[in-house]
């Protein structure tokens, strides 16, 4: 597993439940650091048992744990990337879940080494169903993406009923049904970098 991803992990679970949560589910799950570094590679097995640590010590399902941190990369401001990453993909909800067939492309031009599953929407604009697909060697992706999905929806104001369908052989499936664009004010957001905007400034 690529580290950004267990960097991002580590960051959530830091971030959200503080510094020494993040250290005991580090020793918990057996690891021989105590921090991730973004672009080295490590074995699959140790994201998956921080995963099931940090569930057990918060008394949490590591479905749970998946979701909630698919949300934090997408709300949090100590995390900007990712959502400047999707917000490029248009100016509505709907806009931004037809770009998802193009996520993993436009993540590889960002880390060429980073390795995500496939996403492909599937469904009619007209009555506002869709199902999105996730397809990939790594279980879990699904389960993150839903949490990415409800805060897009909540950071462009709009009103949507999501549910995950579990998974199948190497896929895992999602459905999304839109019921109001512009239920609410979305966040602000520029197509300009916030350095580019403010000449550079903090």
């Amino acid at each position: 597993m690529h580290g950004l991803i267990n960097r991002s992990l580590e960051s959530f679970l830091s971030d959200t439940y503080g510094a020494p949560l993040w250290r005991d589910v580090a020793e918990g799950a057996g690891l021989a650091f105590e921090h991730f570094e973004s672009m080295f590679e490590y074995e699959d097995w140790m994201t998956y048992v921080v995963i099931e640590t940090a569930a057990e010590r918060l008394n949490k399902s590591p479905d749970t744990i998946l979701e909630d941190m698919g949300t934090y990369l997408v709300s949090s401001p100590n995390v900007k990337s990712l959502r400047r990453l999707l917000r490029f993909g248009g100016d509505s909800f709907v806009d931004f879940l037809h770009s998802l067939d193009d996520l993993y492309d436009r993540a590889k031009l960002a880390v060429p080494e980073l390795e995500l599953p496939m996403f492909k929407l599937l469904g009619d604009d007209t009555d506002g169903s869709f199902r999105v697909v996730c397809t990939g060697p790594h279980f879990g992706f699904g389960r993150a993406m839903l949490g990415v999905l409800r805060a897009m929806a909540d950071d462009y104001g709009a009103l949507v009923f999501m549910e995950y369908h579990g998974a199948g052989d190497g896929f895992e499936e999602i459905s999304i049904t839109l019921v109001q664009s512009s239920f609410a004010d979305g966040r602000d957001f520029s197509l300009a970098s916030p350095d580019a905007s403010n000449g550079g400034r903090q």
